[in-house]
């Protein structure tokens, strides 16, 4: 018994060490970054004390998409490399709750509706 306890305690100090890192985490995901697909460019930059992102460039200017649309709101730290916040999506003009993770120079976000039913997740890759 005794001995779960010092493993928990063990995982919480991780954490919290995690914890310190969060700031400059953030930092790392201020920037432009480009959808593996190549068809847009995301802008992220501090609002506040949350990030927020903007089409910075798309390919296909033609769509329901539009250079300068806010489409990532109110992303707040959520853990290790993790952000939570809200995600709008041009194409079909719905609000989704939002996460975002990077991981090294991809940034994976995500977009759930229904109570995280039903997900689609976005690549995107470091311009600079």
């Amino acid at each position: 018994m005794h001995h779960g306890t010092g493993s928990k305690l063990a995982a919480f100090a991780t954490l919290g060490l995690l914890a310190g890192v969060t700031t400059a985490a953030a930092q790392d995901v201020v920037g432009t970054w480009e959808r593996d697909t190549g068809a847009s460019r995301v802008r992220f930059t501090k609002c506040g004390e949350a990030l927020c992102g903007s089409l910075s460039w798309l390919k296909e200017t033609n769509g329901p998409a539009k250079v300068g649309q806010r489409i990532f709101y109110d992303m707040k730290p959520n853990g290790a490399n993790k952000w939570s916040g809200s995600a709008f999506n041009p194409e079909d003009g719905k609000t989704y709750s939002g996460t975002m993770t990077l991981s090294g120079s991809t940034l994976t976000t995500a977009g759930c509706v229904m109570g995280g039913l039903i997900c689609r997740s976005v690549k995107w890759n470091r311009m600079n």
